[in-house]
Parts: structure tokens; C-alpha cells; sequence
């Protein structure tokens, strides 16, 4: 029974190195706006696939929904893999989603389907935007969301006195200093508090004193117009008796004329006393001759 057929009977297990995820996270964040991509470098033994490196995609065709590998692309992988991993060989790839979640699209189902068709290859989906990642292999002839995954650290088994890295050390000058930054941080943080109230009241005070004097300048330059109620007689249109206008109306009627004459009703001026009259009772300036 060749690989092939037997490793499409059931989901196969994965083991990926700890180093091969963090440089998958560090190439996804690199560009969190568009898909990156690369393939993963490892050995596919029955039902078991173990991922060991990776290659960065490099001029792959990146967009903001989908990754395409490139001529240039198959290129640069195929130069890293026969100089660095001659012994390994490619079981599978990796793209990032940025802020779509994990899934395959149609695309990748397409560039799974046509550049990773063995049954040993997977694929690899992180989400950058979410920490959220996942893989999918093939299983039973179909691509399936693989759950048997195990992410293993080949640096375990080292005793922790054989790191030979020494413990950090900090000079008490830089605590002192850190101690008098944090002393007066409050006291700066007050000082700047109560400049802002400062700044703000006097800009509150001088906006009212220019609107002040605008209306001050208003009240002197523009001139007043006073108006009067006065009731009226809707019939005659003139002013009702007791009110301030009709009684100065009135008045000014009344009022005779300066040099002692009135006016009689054709006109004419008559004179203050009646003209005398003779003994006969004819008026002497008007007598006429019988």
C-alpha cells in the first residue's frame, strides 16, 4: 500500500516546531493590512507530519483578500530549500488572514488543491488581527480544519543552570533617578492642571470683556427709536379721551391766537369787543346813509 493510500484513510497528526509558529506570527504582523504567505519545510511519515522550518513567499502577489505564489516566488523557495533543507522536503504552506478569522477560502482551496495535492501536505491559517490560527490537511480526499496538533519546543530537555546567560543587573543611580522622576511626576502633572484653569478663566474673562464693550459701542453710535402706545378711535381715528396724546391735542385747539383775534368760520378775523354803536344803534364805523 503506497503513502499515499494510506494516509488518506483518517486525519493525519501534526507536529509543528515552536520556532516554525513564532516566525509565522512575525511574518502575519508584518503586514497587518494584506496576505502573506510561504511554505512550510518538514518530513511526512505515515499519518505523521512534522513541520521543521519555513520559507517566506517572498514577491508573492499580496493583496488585502488573497496571496498568489508567483513564478518569482517558486523560485526564491526552491533556491532557500536545496542550499538549507536538501534532506527535507515541502509538506505544506502558510498564509495570514488578516481580520478574516481562519478558514480557506476558494482561492487558497484552489492553491491548496493545484500546488499542495499530496495527502501529507497542510495548510496553515493565522489571523494576525486576532492571535487566532489553525490548520487544515487532507482527509479522506477532502480538505478538513485538522485537530490533532502539537506545537513542540526542540530546545526542551535543557537543565536551567546551562543557559550560561548571566542575570541583569541596574545600577542604584538609575533607581535613584527613576524614584525622583516618580516623586515629582504628581507635582508636574498639578502644575500643568492648574495652568490649563489659569489659561482657561482668562480667556473666559477677556471674551466677556470684548462683548461688553461692543454693546457699550452699540448703545452710544446706533440711534434709539422710542415707541409710544396710544389708543385710537377705530371709527374717527383719533385719540381717546384721557390719554396724554387727545388732552395735548386738545389743548393746542384751544390755544387762542397771540395777537387777541379769533378765527371767525368764513375765515376771516373778528375783533375781540364788538364795535360801538352810536345813539341811533347803528354801528358808527358801519353806518350807512338812509
Amino acid at each position: 500500500m503506497t503513502r499515499r493510500s494510506k494516509s488518506t484513510g483518517g486525519q493525519p497528526t501534526l507536529f509543528v516546531d515552536s520556532e516554525v509558529v513564532r516566525q509565522i506570527r512575525q511574518h502575519a504582523r508584518s503586514c497587518s493590512k494584506t496576505e502573506v504567505c510561504g511554505v512550510l519545510i518538514g518530513q511526512d511519515r505515515e499519518g505523521v507530519v512534522e513541520v521543521e522550518a519555513s520559507i517566506t513567499g517572498l514577491n508573492a502577489e499580496e493583496a488585502g483578500a488573497h496571496v498568489t505564489f508567483t513564478q518569482d516566488t517558486w523560485e526564491h523557495i526552491y533556491k532557500v530549500k536545496d542550499k538549507e533543507f536538501p534532506d527535507h522536503r515541502i509538506v505544506g504552506w502558510y498564509h495570514s488572514h488578516p481580520g478574516f478569522g481562519v478558514f480557506l477560502s476558494d482561492h487558497d482551496t484552489f492553491i491548496h488543491k493545484n500546488f499542495f495535492s499530496s495527502p501529507g501536505q497542510v495548510a496553515w491559517v493565522f489571523d494576525p488581527h486576532s492571535d487566532e490560527e489553525g490548520c487544515f490537511g487532507w482527509v479522506g480526499g477532502r480538505i478538513e480544519r485538522l485537530s490533532r496538533i502539537a506545537v513542540v519546543d526542540h530546545r526542551g530537555g535543557e537543565r536551567a543552570d546551562e543557559s550560561g546567560k548571566p542575570e541583569p543587573s541596574f545600577k542604584s543611580t538609575d533607581n535613584s533617578d527613576n524614584v525622583k522622576e516618580s516623586r515629582n511626576a504628581p507635582a508636574s502633572s498639578g502644575s500643568s492642571d492648574y495652568s490649563s484653569l489659569q489659561r482657561l478663566v482668562t480667556n473666559f474673562f477677556s471674551y466677556l470683556t470684548v462683548l461688553l464693550l461692543g454693546f457699550l459701542l452699540a448703545w452710544y453710535i446706533f440711534p434709539r427709536v422710542v415707541v409710544m402706545t396710544v389708543p385710537v378711535d377705530p371709527q374717527t381715528g383719533q385719540p381717546l379721551s384721557g390719554s396724554g396724546l387727545d388732552s395735548s391735542a386738545r389743548s393746542a385747539d384751544d390755544r387762542e391766537p397771540a395777537d387777541g383775534a379769533s378765527e371767525n368760520p368764513r375765515g376771516g378775523r373778528s375783533a375781540d369787543h364788538p364795535s360801538k354803536t352810536d345813539g341811533n344803534g347803528t354801528k358808527g364805523d358801519n353806518a350807512q346813509p338812509k
